[in-house]
């Protein structure tokens, strides 16, 4: 998509390292395509600073601000020198006017946000740390591609940090519910994926906390 859209160069910005580009809870009217570098979204929850993830072209950020008229729900920074094209709810018409394909596609990756975005608060709405770790499994299982269903085993490419990162939770807290987990025989920890042994278990022990919310 980057090479599709040199066109657009009039919306070009760069950013240096280490320049924040957008500050959580500040208003937002704008969203960005990375071209080149990577970007650091984090949040801050409690008075601890999450990592949300580290992304790069062709990427996009920002863009829940515009599609949900809220405040910024992240910190975004320029881990490299970080090249964007920044569109706003104003030129970003010159976009859908100027190359109607490009448009549909991220349209579908909007669409796609919104969808992982309330997924995602499916999972942080859970009270009990056990079941924020299992439902993360669950969300893997609905949104990864390429997944083998002909069996109740599951493998997903994902580390402990990964875990972590999703449900919004500690490192050493969440190895232990994993370390737990593999104590009851309900997953497998290896260094570059975790595997679920049933997935149908972990749907029912995640129901059975969630019902209680």
């Amino acid at each position: 998509m980057a090479g599709e859209l040199e066109s657009f160069g009039r919306f070009a910005k760069t950013f240096k390292p280490g320049e924040m580009i957008f500050s959580e809870f500040e208003p937002g009217d704008n969203f960005y395509l990375i071209q080149s570098g990577r970007v650091h979204l984090v949040k801050i929850i409690g008075e601890i600073e999450k990592t949300l993830d580290i992304i790069g072209p062709p990427e996009m950020f920002g863009e829940m601000a515009i599609l949900e008229n809220s405040p910024r729900s992240a910190t975004a920074i320029a881990l490299d020198e970080v090249k964007v094209l920044e569109f706003n709810s104003r030129n970003f018409e010159v976009l859908l006017l100027g190359n109607p394909q490009i448009a549909l596609r991220l349209l579908r990756m909007f669409c796609k946000r919104i969808y992982d975005a309330k997924r995602r608060f499916m999972t942080l709405v859970l009270e009990d740390p056990q079941a924020k770790i299992a439902d993360v499994f669950l969300m893997f299982d609905e949104t990864q591609p390429n997944i083998d269903r002909t069996t109740e085993r599951r493998e997903f490419e994902a580390t402990v940090d990964n875990i972590a990162q999703w449900a919004a939770m500690g490192v050493k807290e969440t190895r232990e519910i994993l370390n737990h987990f593999a104590s009851q025989n309900r997953i497998e920890i290896h260094s570059d994926r975790i595997a679920v042994k049933n997935i149908n278990d972990i749907i029912r022990f995640v129901n059975s906390r969630r019902n209680k919310i």
